[in-house]
């Protein structure tokens, strides 16, 4: 697999500018070159990119870091650092995660995301490391030759952990207020939808989750059953325009009796039309909003 320098930059958070500075000052990294002479990088070259991102996020010079070999980098890092910021510990987990992913590591990955979440606590972890992740996760995804492998297996030990947080809490249906959450039949990532799932549960909320991919017919079933007072759903692919206001217009058919809300792809979402009724969600400070404001 091949890297252009945006796409490490996109990966790594570094500058391209910076980049070269690091490879022309300290040999930072030794690009291959297509026959356009645009450089490019392997899995090699970018899990060493990486590497000095966290070293250097450490507190280590660059010019030192880029002397060690990697034996000796891979080293460093298997030590404890103190760092002085939290937004520092958070790349560091940030950068580290991608790396153990790339190495299909899922112990080191497992244990690393169990120690952020014990520090940084389940929310912040998701906002400041887990989001992060699957926004650069979501650049490698879209060259379809890069990792999508990768992707399925971040994706899932990501997955694995957050209910492990949801599974910690005490069931209790105190709340007369029940939320259902889902994605449509042609959605399959949940990994936003889960994290709702355990911010309703924290707030002490009654869910009904039914993952991804639900057919129209299940939502109509619950209906059909159970009093629900919020729908959420995620739409992030992109779709025809078309489409999308004919599911929302049956869905809020179907749906009349509760407040639905909806996040995902703003580009889809904007271009919708008579969508007063609904809580149209941009940001995890929406959301939360939603919670404690729901009507």
């Amino acid at each position: 697999m091949t890297y252009t320098i945006s796409d490490l930059e996109q990966l790594s958070g570094i500058h391209s500018h910076t980049i070269r500075i690091w490879e022309q000052r300290y040999n930072a990294l030794q690009p291959m070159r297509s026959q356009g002479n645009t450089r490019l990088y392997d899995d090699i070259q970018l899990k060493r990119l990486l590497n000095i991102v966290s070293l250097n996020q450490a507190g280590l010079k660059i010019s030192k870091i880029c002397n060690l070999s990697n034996l000796e980098v891979e080293e460093l890092l298997s030590k404890q650092y103190s760092y002085q910021s939290n937004d520092e510990l958070a790349e560091f987990y940030l950068t580290r995660l991608i790396k153990y992913g790339l190495d299909f590591n899922d112990t080191a990955f497992s244990n690393l995301i169990g120690d952020c979440m014990e520090i940084l606590g389940v929310s912040n972890t998701y906002r400041r490391v887990i989001y992060p992740l699957l926004v650069r996760l979501g650049l490698m995804w879209r060259k379809d030759e890069i990792c999508p492998a990768h992707e399925h297996f971040i994706s899932n030990l990501i997955r694995q952990k957050l209910f492990t947080a949801i599974n910690s809490f005490k069931l209790e249906n105190k709340n007369p207020e029940t939320w259902l959450l889902f994605l449509p039949e042609d959605e399959d990532h949940d990994i936003g939808l889960i994290f709702a799932n355990y911010m309703l549960r924290l707030h002490h909320k009654n869910v009904i989750y039914l993952g991804s991919k639900v057919p129209f017919e299940s939502i109509h079933a619950v209906f059909s059953t159970l009093k629900v007072d919020h729908v959420l759903l995620f739409m992030v692919r992109s779709r025809l325009e078309e489409a999308v206001q004919k599911y929302i217009e049956k869905l809020s058919e179907v749906c009349k009796s509760a407040k639905i809300h909806l996040a995902g792809n703003s580009s889809v979402i904007e271009k919708l039309k008579e969508i007063d009724h609904i809580d149209c969600i941009k940001t995890l400070e929406d959301f939360e909003k939603s919670i404690q404001n729901p009507h």
